[in-house]
């Protein structure tokens, strides 16, 4: 059996500094038209040349191509509007994502309210690793301790203990990606279950999801590029059931953005079926240049399947 080829040996980092000036001198010469001088500095101003480098890349040769850097034809204005597009996506998968974060806080609090009480969440014995639990609970430990919020701040005036709150405060106390690991660590399937019903979702692709939309959530809140992205966080995709989820997937780019979206559209569905977000997604993708939704795991006429709203 062969080895896999050893890693190139690293080298010192020594990549200058440059101003915006050199920024666009260097762009212009490696192949970039730039016809507007005062946006392209106001942008390396105001979003800089490292931010914008992640669009352009999209726009450049092979590294072993021996000619400049830029495919002919690309233009500073082509890199802009393909960060906006990216920062307008961004916005809408937060606009999904927030609602389907407080749905799955609500169930996650009342399965377990109505399961063990007001403080049972806190019960080891509900959890199917006790180190994991207990990191768990330090985490919330450290966010009890440190919040302000006006609930918790009555909580620890008004009564005695427990030190933690209840289940209800603790699900909107805590981060999400925190409430994903304790609702992750549910023993019982059942319990796992019982949190996934609302959403008509079998709590085996439900569990991986949220930690998904989590780590999705968060690069949005971060200003992360979208567009695309490799997302490490894969999901866990249906096979059949429900149908009109598992037959819009696009199973040979999990890891991409396309499966994330189609699985907020299906889940906003249970919790608001009025809701449009769908149709503006669509309208948003038509702002994008033909062919570039590949990128992100797109299938070609997605927008025809009935999850989407159309027959397929």
């Amino acid at each position: 059996m062969s080895l896999p080829p050893a890693p190139a040996p690293k080298v010192p980092y020594t990549k200058p500094a440059l101003t915006i000036a050199q920024q666009i001198a260097k762009l212009q010469g490696e192949g970039m038209t730039i016809a507007d001088q005062a946006l392209a500095q106001h942008c390396l101003q105001h979003i800089s040349y490292y931010r914008l480098s992640a669009y352009w890349l999209f726009f450049e040769h092979p590294k072993s191509h021996a000619g400049p850097r830029f495919q002919p034809g690309t233009t500073f204005e082509d890199v802009v509007a393909l960060y906006e597009f990216d920062r307008n996506l961004r916005l809408l998968v937060l606009d999904a994502v927030e609602r389907i974060e407080v749905a799955v806080r609500g169930s996650w609090a009342y399965v377990l309210a109505t399961k063990a009480g007001s403080h049972g969440y806190l019960n080891r014995h509900l959890y199917s690793d006790r180190r994991k639990f207990v990191g768990n609970c330090r985490k919330l430990g450290e966010e009890t301790d440190r919040s302000k919020d006006t609930f918790i701040l009555h909580y620890k005036a008004k009564y005695s203990g427990p030190k933690r709150p209840p289940v209800w405060m603790a699900s909107e106390l805590m981060s999400f990606g925190l409430l994903s690991r304790w609702y992750a660590l549910l023993k019982d399937r059942a319990d796992r279950q019982a949190v996934s019903a609302p959403f008509t979702l079998d709590e085996k692709i439900f569990v991986p999801m949220v930690q998904h939309i989590s780590t999705v959530r968060n690069i949005c809140a971060h200003h992360g590029r979208l567009w695309n992205r490799k997302l490490k966080a894969t999901l866990k995709l249906p096979k059949s059931n429900p149908p009109e989820l598992a037959n819009a997937l696009n199973r040979a780019a999990n890891d991409k953005l396309y499966n994330t979206l189609a699985f907020l559209k299906y889940l906003l569905d249970q919790c608001d079926p009025t809701n449009t977000w769908g149709q503006r997604l669509i309208a948003h993708m038509g702002t994008l240049a033909a062919g570039r939704d590949a990128a992100m795991g797109f299938p070609a006429d997605w927008w025809d399947y009935k999850l989407w709203g159309g027959t397929k």
